[in-house]
């Protein structure tokens, strides 16, 4: 398990645009790092669409958001268009991003291999993980209260 303090494990990963967008793209901004299961699921579409609604709460703690599942690029792109989500989903289609945050399930619901677990990370304009939080089960969502906390007090 990652841990408060620690350098957040560094990626390079596709996003909806075929564009390659990696963590040093962010630095000196904090960002919200969302893992996800799978694009189109009903708790996964609450979750992003959450983060939609309160774009303007984060962008105003200097905060930038980016969701991470291991679906294609192209069932991303169209997750996003028809959710309207205005940030950033990349697709850690080949999972090393997942398990680099131990965020990443071997075997999920249907025997479904190597998906993403849910969970959510603040990583400051340092680098370092500020928040951690992975979840077991999927059907739960985040603590997004705990996430702004931990952005107002960076």
């Amino acid at each position: 398990m990652l841990a408060i303090g620690q350098k957040a494990p560094d990626f390079t990963l596709f996003n909806t645009a075929r564009k390659e967008v990696s963590l040093q793209d962010f630095q000196g901004k904090n960002l919200i790092i969302l893992f996800f299961p799978m694009a189109f699921t009903s708790v996964c579409t609450a979750e992003l669409c959450e983060m939609r609604d309160n774009i303007a709460v984060y962008s105003g703690l200097n905060a930038e958001v980016v969701g991470i599942s291991v679906d294609s690029p192209f069932t991303l792109a169209k997750f996003k268009e028809e959710q309207h989500l205005p940030f950033d989903l990349l697709s850690d289609f080949n999972k090393d991003v997942s398990q680099a945050y131990d965020s990443y399930y071997d075997t999920f619901v249907m025997n479904l291999k190597g998906v993403s677990k849910r969970s959510a990370f603040v990583v400051d304009q340092n680098g370092l993980i500020q928040y951690a939080e992975v979840l077991e089960s999927a059907g739960d969502v985040p603590n997004f209260q705990a996430i702004q906390e931990t952005l107002t007090n960076l």
